[in-house]
């Protein structure tokens, strides 16, 4: 503290003060200049702080090309305005504990930014002293997708986070038709995130992680560990694991892997972006490395093609001083990274002029009187504004365009790489923007393009063991077993599912199709049949279902109706043959009457046909009788002909010739409404011997559930079930059969009235009895499969088959060997045969007419024969007869013999009149 003295004091103490206080204010005005010299001289200075592994394999890259990025930075005078940016790289030695010391030793030096850190484990602590601090972090390797979060607003990502990297990996394994995969990953925060957003976009393609298995962390992963946990891979189905993890640890994975052959052909490897970044690096791996990642794919992330970019390539060797490391991607990120610091500055001390720090309040009370001591951590009080400086960004680097997005870098892009005997292979790119395509995203980004038109293909790959086709993704398990299959023990339909003469053999329909489809697989499948039920009842098909769903049986196969509450538990392959519930009644023929050809028109149709075919008759001969000589004659011929012509018009038999116009033009109309009738009751009367008509009321599901009546179904069906809670009928009217000859009895006994089944039973039983029909149409569109659990592969491939055998009509010929030699019993085989009964009153009428025309005919010759004797006396007798002894018999006949002498009406007349005048004269 300083006193100031009145100067106007004229004694001597007083002169000593005023000396004093001059005294010290020079001291004051010196440390005043002295910190003011400081300020200015620290502003000159940019300080970077950077924390790096160094002897990581991105730490030594990182390092040079940080330092390049410094000098080129540092020469342009027109960056910084004069001043000079100060990186400072601290060595974590893979240690959190180092690497948070060393971001304390930057966050109490003014440092303006912080490169780094390398992992996100210490991303994820140091994020809270920045957040603090408004001390930006800026890290291209520390990954993980929970950084990009609105959490740590200070930390930003400057590559691609590995949210991109996981959707370009689900992407591949859905390009290959992959469904399960297996995730090996290093247990700590980075790849933990990394694999849980993994499953998320494997989730949004219908694919999934069948298994995930950890990894100690690393620098900590032992060869036992790892083998361990590769042994239980092995034993799984799926084939597909993606290894996601860093380098020591992934290649002694690889390496324990070629030990227990999971290189060897039907094995996927895909790595993330570590292998490919250590491939980059090393101009030589270790001699066992190479044999072990053959057929391997990898990632690296994409950076286009420019003159800067190569022109930093070139300087690498002199960069590097002829050191072993090479260059890899992320070296050019941390250069960029670098530049974008350097330009976020030079906005603010464009904007601000000065770069300024204040004390922490919050900190410096921390733990007060405690050994620990936070008063030296200062604010950077620009930092806000270097932040939104940063995440502004608009540059081209060496890794291409540089913006952001959402905290994140736009338009991110893989290259996806194949582990070759001579280094890597690119067999095509990944972006958000086009997908998975063989055409770099730099080119499809000058393009107008539409994700949905993109090729989405990679070029040809090879596989693990040297193969060059697809691996399939997935085996039997290899536990040394045989698939438990469960077979349901029929005691009714047995055609379907039987059991054989010998022990432990199936046969039926449903074993054929199972056996042929396994046939059909490209690979062996090993398994056996297991008989489930007790032999006294058909078994409930819910409980087998829930037994291959509870992992008891492996798959399930027989008569499985695909239902929707059964595809909630397990898989089913695709049908082998439709199916659906149907209704069954009993039938009956219509009884047939002597009068059956009366049936097709009513009473009133036949008495107004009759009356038209005597009207028009009549019409005619009015038109036709002053003219036509036909049409005249004795009133007796003339009822005859109008009787006759009209009535044969019905066969289009008429003799007489009509003449006038109005005559002939009745009869064309008239002939054209005949023919209408005729063809009508020619097809009606087929349609009435030829269709079988129901006697039961019930025409389909719907009358069936509106009545009273009780209903069959098969026992163990889902039939139940469907008509109590879907349909609501009431479980008092439901009743379970067990057989066809149940089923007859139970219909012709009256206790059900109608049975809903499946069609394919009811088929089958429609083939021995012939007196019940189907009555509507399905009401339910269902199939049979084979059951299998959840996410089988196995029930992927054998619906290829079923769909094989179905294209090739080999269902068709297992269907025909099991159903088609079936019929009804001969008994029944004229039901569709018309009877003489139904034709008897036609042919009765017919018989009747021909013995009236007989006895009349009779009745005339005799008359006839009368009359000649009346006329002729001597003719009775005769020297022939007289000789014979001729009967009265004989003579009628030999009179009925001759031939009668026709003459027309007029003339008999004049031979009469000419008779009478001969008997006057």
């Amino acid at each position: 503290m300083l006193y100031f003295v009145d100067p106007f004091r004229s004694n001597e103490s007083s002169f000593g003060l005023m000396f004093m206080n001059m005294v010290w204010l020079l001291l004051v005005l010196f440390c005043v200049q002295g910190i003011i010299s400081e300020g200015s001289s620290r502003n000159e200075v940019v300080k970077v702080g950077a924390i790096f592994s160094l002897s990581s394999v991105n730490g030594k890259v990182s390092k040079i090309a940080i330092e390049a990025a410094e000098k080129d930075v540092n020469s342009d005078p027109s960056v910084l305005g004069g001043r000079k940016l100060s990186i400072s790289i601290h060595d974590a030695n893979y240690s959190g504990f180092l690497g948070i010391t060393g971001a304390m030793k930057y966050m109490v030096s003014d440092t303006v930014a912080i490169l780094g850190p390398e992992d996100s484990t210490m991303a994820h602590i140091l994020s809270h002293l920045s957040n603090e601090l408004h001390i930006p972090l800026l890290s291209f390797t520390a990954l993980d997708p929970t950084l990009s979060s609105l959490q740590y607003p200070y930390f930003i990502q400057t590559a691609p986070n590995d949210k991109f990297q996981m959707t370009a990996i689900a992407d591949i394994i859905h390009y290959y038709d992959w469904h399960d995969i297996v995730v090996v990953y290093t247990d700590d925060d980075q790849c933990r995130n990394g694999m849980i957003e993994l499953g998320d976009k494997l989730e949004e393609r219908s694919l999934k992680i069948s298994s995930k298995v950890p990894l100690p962390p690393y620098q900590t992963a032992t060869r036992t560990q790892v083998q361990d946990a590769l042994v239980k891979i092995k034993m799984m189905e799926s084939r597909v694991i993606v290894l996601y993890t860093f380098s020591k640890t992934g290649f002694l994975v690889f390496e324990v892997a070629r030990s227990l052959k999971m290189m060897e052909p039907g094995y996927v490897w895909i790595t993330s972006s570590w292998l490919s970044t250590e491939i980059d690096s090393s101009s030589s791996l270790p001699l066992n490395i190479p044999n072990s990642i053959q057929g391997v794919l990898t990632l690296r992330l994409h950076t286009p093609d420019s003159k800067s970019k190569q022109s930093f390539i070139s300087r690498w060797n002199e960069l590097s001083n002829t050191s072993s490391i090479r260059l890899n991607t992320y070296g050019l990120y941390a250069y960029d990274t670098v530049w974008m610091i350097a330009r976020g500055v030079k906005k603010l001390l464009d904007r601000n002029g000065t770069i300024s720090f204040s004390k922490d309040t919050k900190s410096a009370g921390i733990l007060n009187g405690e050994t620990l001591d936070f008063s030296s951590l200062r604010i950077f009080n620009e930092g806000n504004a270097l932040l939104n400086n940063l995440l502004n960004t608009s540059m081209m680097g060496l890794t291409g365009p540089i913006q952001f997005q959402d905290k994140s870098p736009v338009r991110p892009s893989y290259d996806i790489l194949n582990v070759v005997k001579s280094g890597m292979k690119r067999i095509g790119y990944w972006s958000n923007y086009s997908g998975l395509s063989v055409v770099a995203p730099e080119t499809l980004y000058r393009k107008s393009f539409n994700r949905s038109m993109s090729t989405n293909q990679l070029n040809s790959t090879m596989w693990p063991g040297g193969l060059a086709t697809k691996p399939r993704g997935w085996v039997l398990p290899l536990d040394g077993r045989r698939l438990r299959i469960g077979v349901p023990r029929r005691v009714s339909y047995q055609e379907f599912v039987m059991p054989g003469n010998g022990t432990g053999t199936i046969k039926g329909y449903c074993i054929d199709v199972f056996t042929a489809a396994i046939n059909l697989l490209p690979y062996a499948v090993k398994y056996e049949f297991v008989l489930f039920g007790d032999g006294e009842e058909n078994p409930s098909y819910l409980e087998l279902v829930n037994k291959v769903e509870q992992k008891e049986f492996d798959a399930a196969v027989g008569d499985i109706a695909i239902v929707t509450s059964r595809t909630k538990i397990v898989d089913f392959t695709q049908p082998y043959i439709d199916s659906g519930l149907v209704v069954l009644t009993p039938m009956k023929k219509v009884n047939s009457s002597p009068l059956a050809f009366l049936r097709p028109f009513s009473p009133m149709m036949w008495a107004v046909t009759a009356a038209f075919f005597f009207l028009i008759g009549l019409v005619v001969w009015t038109l036709e009788h002053r003219k036509n000589d036909e049409f005249r004659g004795h009133p007796r011929t003339q009822i005859v002909t109008i009787l006759w012509f009209g009535f044969s018009t019905m066969f289009f038999a008429q003799r007489e010739n009509v003449v006038s116009t109005l005559g002939r033009f009745v009869i064309v109309v008239w002939l054209f409404v005949v023919l209408i009738i005729t063809s009508s009751y020619t097809a009606n009367l087929t349609s009435i011997f030829t269709v079988q008509l129901a006697t039961s009321p019930i025409t389909g599901i719907d009358s069936l559930i509106s009545s009273n009546v009780h209903i069959g179904f098969q026992v163990g069906s889902f039939a139940e079930t469907y008509l109590s809670e879907q349909l609501n009928v009431q479980k008092s009217r439901l009743i379970a059969l067990g057989s066809p000859e149940e089923y007859a009895a139970a219909l012709k006994n009256g206790t059900v009235g109608a049975i809903v089944d499946e069609q394919p039973y009811i088929d089958l039983f429609l083939t021995e009895y012939c007196d019940y029909s189907i009555q509507g149409q399905q009401f339910t569109k269902s199939g049979w499969g084979f059951a299998f659990p959840r996410d089988s592969p196995l029930a992927v491939d054998l619906s290829t088959a079923i769909l094989t055998l179905s294209e090739n009509g080999h269902l068709q010929k297992i269907h025909s060997k099991w159903f088609s030699t079936k019929s009804c019993s001969s008994g029944d085989s004229d039901s569709e045969q018309l009877h003489l009964q139904s034709f008897i009153g036609l042919f009765s009428i017919c018989a009747g007419v021909c013995l009236l025309a007989l006895l009349l005919h009779f009745l005339n010759t005799m008359c006839q024969f009368n009359r000649h004797l009346k006329k002729d006396p001597e003719a009775s007798t005769t020297s022939a007869d007289a000789g014979t002894g001729a009967t009265p018999l004989r003579k009628f006949l030999k009179f009925a013999d001759k031939k009668e002498r026709r003459t027309s009406y007029s003339k008999r007349k004049v031979e009469d009149a000419m008779s009478s005048e001969h008997v006057e004269g």
